[in-house]
């Protein structure tokens, strides 16, 4: 398991890696910042934010249908964060993720695996 890193880095990293996931506004709002904070009070590794952030990306990219309209919260993977709490993927996976993700996002799936390394 990773070491905890600080409260504030913590915070700094989801919201960067949540900015650049493809989808969203783009906007940061005060309930996000305090979901990022209870999620590393809940011990949430930033390992499993940056898990749940492209399980969603690529859900939502790879999806038929209508295109869907942009995220404005981060609260939007709360639902896949207790996913991957309950029933981890193998890290295996999470490069399946991001590969099929890179060409579309690069800078989001350069961000994630960087993250997933640390």
């Amino acid at each position: 398991m990773p070491p905890q890193i600080d409260r504030v880095l913590y915070v700094q990293r989801v919201l960067a890696l949540y900015r650049l996931m493809p989808g969203t506004t783009g906007r940061i709002r005060r309930a996000d910042r305090q979901l990022a904070a209870s999620l590393q009070d809940r011990g949430i590794s930033i390992n499993i934010v940056s898990a749940a952030l492209l399980l969603a990306a690529v859900r939502r990219t790879f999806r038929s249908g209508d295109p869907l309209p942009l995220i404005s919260s981060l609260h939007y993977i709360q639902p896949l964060i207790d996913e991957l709490v309950a029933q981890p993927v193998p890290p295996d996976y999470v490069i399946y993720l991001c590969r099929k993700l890179a060409p579309l996002a690069p800078n989001f799936v350069a961000a994630a695996t960087a993250h997933q390394l640390s």
